[in-house]
């Protein structure tokens, strides 16, 4: 199984430390923060196909053709458009296949990764105090995603996508919607993929999405966090 990560963005509100290094390589706990992603993702994914732009010849040496075990090719994304014209060009690598798709700039638990892969689509979601930052999504009483909308000013829960999901080839029937500031977005992908088939909401504590220079110290609080969370999921396991 292949995971798409989305690694092409500037990075802009994490400057001044993004003007010479691209973020997924910011460090968090003495590691790069594209490590720990690749680090939480299960065994099932064998190969990484790592979309990138801004600075990207930096990732491709840190990553190199293989990185923790995994293959990786990349996809460059020469110009800013968006994360779904990002995912448009992986349609020939994906194939028919489904996939679990990241962003490089977010850090997630293990478990959470998990379950996404017991579905055959799922998006991985957690409540936020402040859903208007992201992507605002309702779940149906059966638990699958009823909709998603991009940063709404009136949120309709505080539910919010973290940009970790697995797809399939439907996702790339349909065209991204062209936001003003120039760029297809993903999410609008997303939406009318839900209207037309089911996509698990899988809810997860793990997430900590790493928006400016001073999140970087509290992501270290969510690794140890999460770690400990992990392991005791793993000994829960074990003993059933």
């Amino acid at each position: 199984m292949k995971c798409v990560i989305l690694a092409a963005g500037e990075g802009k509100r994490m400057r001044p430390l993004t003007l010479a290094t691209p973020k997924p390589l910011l460090a968090v706990a003495g590691r790069p923060i594209l490590e720990h992603i690749v680090g939480v993702i299960p065994g099932e994914i064998t190969e990484l196909i790592m979309v990138i732009g801004y600075r990207g010849d930096q990732i491709q040496d840190f990553c190199g053709t293989n990185f923790l075990g995994r293959k990786v090719r990349y996809v460059w994304q020469g110009e800013k458009l968006g994360t779904g014209h990002a995912l448009k060009l992986c349609q020939s690598l994906v194939g028919n296949e489904r996939f679990l798709l990241v962003y490089a700039d977010d850090l997630y638990g293990a478990g959470g990764m998990a379950e996404c892969l017991s579905h055959p689509r799922s998006l991985l979601v957690t409540e936020h105090p402040e859903p208007q930052r992201f992507g605002v999504v309702t779940l149906h009483p059966d638990g699958t995603v009823a909709s998603i909308v991009e940063k709404p000013e009136q949120p309709s829960s505080n539910l919010v996508s973290t940009g970790a999901m697995v797809l399939d080839e439907h996702i790339f029937r349909y065209q991204p919607e062209l936001h003003s500031n120039g760029e297809y977005y993903l999410t609008s992908m997303i939406s009318r993929l839900v209207r037309d088939h089911r996509v698990a909401g899988v809810k997860t504590e793990s997430w900590f999405p790493i928006g400016s220079p001073e999140d970087l110290d509290t992501a270290e609080e969510f690794i140890a966090a999460s770690t400990r969370r992990d392991a005791t999921e793993n000994e829960n396991a074990g003993g059933r």
